[in-house]
């Protein structure tokens, strides 16, 4: 029997609550179901080299010297200092493929590592990096001119994207949530870019067992509630319910972050439980009717397959419904008059129904299982390409081009 392929994935998040966090966690545990051997590298609270089955992980402690990039991801530029331990985990390991999933610290080490090693780079784009720059920077000069604003906003995020780009450059092939952003990779990098999909986890997210018969409408978000997730846009969508004589909603927004204080001051009604896991963040998506999702930035949106799992109809902006595959008055709506699209589905209960059941029929395609067999697929059919074949020492692809892709499950 051939041997699959070995994978060191280097991550920025692991522990975190965020979606490359989630991701990151779902591969790990899915090459643990597939006996697959696995090697996850990401940031922790003491380092540590822990084993369960064919999946290695280290935990890396970051310095004094790290600092914040948001509320939930950090920086060590000294974290290289583990750099020569790594080299020996992964002498002992023989990694096959190292995979990051960006520019932070982690993405960094993963790169030297690779790159001393010299075998094969993957690296997947999870987060329009460059677009949260330029908001940032927008909300940060509100005392500008608009005019002013506008043309620095416009200036960071092309500057920002040429820099992650540049990055990106230096891996062998790359894999984005996207076919938009496969395009945009592979055009400025000049490398493969290939898609790799999300996915939900369908034993997690079901829908309520039981219907609520009563009780108000109840509106929901999950996510960082921070600017470049529009999450402001729930002080219109209230003002707008209440002006078409709408007073029987609830807005639950779950999550935390730098715009939880002005939701609660402009929101006074809304529900506000801050982060929620596991079984409670799976119920209060099925105890929703409506998931609204207002950000314009997110490359997918986990959130939204979880809450179409749920049996929830989402509504989303275009760009985002687009990047996720979701049908305009299928699944949900696709626009930015939120308030239009939950005024039709608190109109029509039996069209909500329908849209619950075709959310859920939608996010039944996309089980974790399925997208990371397609993922190490891509790591085999890249390392095969001539365009990264020619970047790497002759003879490396010996064993690769026998080796069998994640297809092998546990006692095959």
């Amino acid at each position: 029997m051939h041997q699959p392929l070995r994978v060191a994935l280097f991550t920025d998040s692991f522990h975190e609550t965020n979606g490359v966090a989630r991701v990151s966690r779902e591969f790990a545990a899915f090459a643990g179901r597939a006996n697959l051997p696995f090697f996850s590298v990401h940031a922790g609270p003491e380092t540590a080299v822990s084993r369960n089955g064919t999946v290695y992980s280290m935990d890396l402690k970051r310095s004094v010297a790290s600092f914040p990039l948001d509320k939930d991801l950090n920086c060590d530029p000294l974290l290289n200092r583990y750099r020569n331990r790594l080299l020996r985990e992964m002498a002992d390991f023989q990694p096959d493929v190292v995979h990051i999933t960006g520019p932070g610290d982690l993405g960094v080490l993963g790169f030297w590592i690779a790159h001393l090693l010299k075998i094969p780079l993957a690296a997947s784009w999870h987060t329009n990096l460059h677009e949260y720059a330029a908001r940032r920077l927008h909300g940060a000069l509100a005392f500008a001119p608009a005019r002013v604003r506008g043309s620095l906003a416009g200036a960071s995020e092309r500057w920002s994207l040429k820099a992650l780009l540049a990055f990106y450059r230096l891996a062998h092939f790359t894999m984005a949530p996207n076919p938009t952003m496969v395009k945009i990779l592979q055009a400025s990098t000049g490398h493969p870019s290939y898609q790799m999909d999300h996915g939900v986890d369908l034993r997690q997210f079901t829908p309520a067992a039981e219907r609520r018969r009563s009780g108000p409408f109840r509106i929901g978000y999950v996510g960082r509630l921070t600017p470049e997730k529009n999450v402001r846009a729930f002080a219109d969508l209230q003002a707008q319910l209440q002006a078409a004589g709408q007073t029987g909603f609830q807005l639950v927004l779950v999550g935390d972050g730098l715009e939880r204080d002005w939701l609660r001051r402009h929101l006074p009604g809304a529900e506000l439980p801050g982060v929620l896991h596991g079984d409670q963040l799976a119920a209060a998506f099925a105890a929703l009717d409506a998931f609204v999702f207002p950000s314009r930035t997110d490359t997918f949106g986990l959130v939204i397959l979880e809450a179409m799992a749920c049996g929830v109809p989402v509504l989303v902006t275009p760009q985002t419904g687009a990047r996720v595959g979701i049908r305009d008055g299928v699944e949900g709506f696709l626009s930015e008059d939120f308030a239009a699209g939950i005024l039709a589905l608190m109109g029509s209960e039996t069209r909500r129904l329908e849209m619950a059941r075709a959310a859920r029929a939608f996010a039944c395609t996309k089980d974790w299982d399925g997208v990371f067999q397609a993922v190490y697929q891509t790591y085999a059919d890249a390392m095969l390409t001539r365009a990264v074949r020619d970047r790497l020492p002759p003879g490396l692809f010996t064993d690769v081009a026998a080796a069998e892709p994640a297809r092998l499950n546990a006692g095959q």
